[in-house]
């Protein structure tokens, strides 16, 4: 793990500092420290923290980090902890600053379709929240039950809502942030256009909590649908699936809210191994696809839905397709796809992926690694998977027999990382950069972009305390 670029002085009296600012269940030290603190989701157990500080409003968000700053102590900035890329996992030394107890939905305004909402607060209430409104929060993961509204925006989430609704980029009208040195950046616009200078909010989307922490949000919402229509469909080639998105998209009218392309091997395995999960349809087919439309109307609807299909049966881009008849079956549907959760128990060790790569390619690019990595290590397992309508295509490669002392992940990462140079990829699609992939984000960014992105840093950190050793290096 990373380390700070300076030893923080006096921790006893930072410690001291903080104490007197938060109070006693605010501040874990020494033993007290919980071990879960210690990682996020994918990666491996980090070094002890000095301290885990609980802020409950951002005027003690704001009394740690100019604690810190003056003492020139590191901070790793934590959510909900369901990050895959290690940007919130400690390294020896660094303080830990959780906004677990920042939570509440503090207003929803049904005349601007906005919800003000703290950071802490995990998607799945804000989802709830807006839901009983009437609203709809479009960002949907299936993390949402313990990420946080914070770490959506600081990681930029994604989700399988994107090709509708946007990233979660898309969702923050405005944000309250603390900068490293403790200062407050209140900006809770609730309009969609304000071209009043630099659209500020956007330096910390995406940013990892390496240029400030966000502890308030303003988040745009969508009208809640009062339908869903959802279908499994098996098609022969990834032509077909592009050439199905495209009909789709065409013949609903923007009305396509999800489509998620699942490969042969990837249904078969959670088919056949993930317990709760069935198969709707025969287990061979090259390629699946769960697609959905959320609308206003049932009937209409339902029939413009069955029309789009039997139109793409007739054309022969569909060769077997079930269709949901209840919400029941539709989330027994959506399991097939939620079932990559259970990967790190079931299927380990793997090394997961998140890219995403021009839309026409992606079928080209998962021969090219299934080749590449077969050639390296002959026995190895793969599986394919994304929601292709936004560019993101996940996978994940296992090594039967081979323990996780022997896993050779790095490796595999690089010839995984190198086809998506060969292939104008981005390495990160929806998960951010963090500690793993900070290695290879020069495969998709320029040196010029890079100088930039170094350049804010050192404006707004200049002591390099927020998430050292994240993202890049100074």
């Amino acid at each position: 793990m990373p380390h700070a670029p300076d030893a923080p002085d006096t921790p006893d009296a930072l410690l001291a500092e903080l104490a007197q600012i938060l109070d006693p269940a605010g501040l874990q030290t020494g033993d007290a420290i919980e071990i879960r603190f210690r990682k996020d989701w994918y990666a491996p157990l980090g070094d002890p923290p000095l301290a885990v500080a609980r802020p409950r409003s951002t005027e003690q968000v704001s009394a740690v980090l100019a604690a810190c700053h003056r003492h020139g102590q590191p901070v790793v900035p934590q959510g909900g902890l369901t990050g895959l890329a290690s940007a919130a996992t400690p390294g020896r030394g660094e303080l830990v600053l959780s906004l677990e107890r920042m939570r509440g939905v503090e207003e929803i305004d049904g005349q601007a379709g906005t919800m003000t909402v703290m950071a802490g607060t995990t998607l799945e209430a804000a989802q709830g929240a807006a839901r009983d409104a009437g609203w709809l929060l479009a960002v949907d993961l299936g993390a949402r039950g313990s990420c946080q509204i914070g770490g959506n925006i600081a990681t930029n989430a994604g989700g399988n809502r994107v090709i509708r609704y946007g990233m979660m980029r898309d969702q923050v009208l405005g944000l309250e942030v603390v900068l490293a040195d403790g200062t407050v950046l209140t900006s809770m616009n609730k309009m969609l256009k304000n071209n009043a200078g630099y659209d500020l909010r956007q330096w910390f989307v995406g940013s990892e909590g390496t240029l400030g922490v966000i502890t308030r949000a303003v988040l745009r919402l969508a009208p809640l649908p009062a339908t869903t229509q959802t279908a499994l469909c098996a098609l022969r080639s990834f032509d077909d699936v592009v050439r199905l998105l495209r009909h789709a998209q065409r013949v609903l009218s923007g009305r396509v809210s999800a489509f998620e392309a699942m490969w042969a091997d990837y249904y078969a395995l959670v088919t056949t191994r993930v317990p709760g999960v069935r198969a709707p349809l025969a287990a061979d087919h090259p390629f699946y696809v769960l697609v959905d439309l959320q609308g206003n109307d049932a009937e209409a609807d339902a029939a413009a839905f069955e029309r789009m299909l039997e139109e793409a049966m007739d054309a022969g881009w569909i060769v077997d397709a079930a269709v949901a008849a209840s919400g029941k079956e539709a989330e027994s549907f959506w399991k097939l796809r939620d079932a990559v959760g259970e990967f790190p128990q079931m299927w380990a060790p793997n090394a997961a992926f998140d890219v995403s790569l021009p839309i026409g390619r992606i079928g080209a690019f998962a021969e090219a690694l299934k080749a590449a990595m077969l050639a390296a290590y002959p026995t190895a397992e793969l599986v394919n998977f994304g929601h292709v309508g936004d560019s993101n295509l996940h996978f994940s490669v296992h090594l039967p027999g081979v323990g996780s002392d022997a896993f050779p992940e790095a490796e595999i990462d690089e010839i995984a990382y190198a086809l998506v140079k060969r292939f104008d990829g981005s390495v990160s699609a929806e998960h951010g950069i963090g500690i793993h992939k900070k290695p290879y984000l020069g495969h998709s960014r320029t040196p010029a972009e890079l100088a930039l992105m170094r350049t804010v840093k050192r404006a707004l950190d200049p002591k390099g305390i927020l998430n050292p050793g994240r993202v890049f290096d100074i």
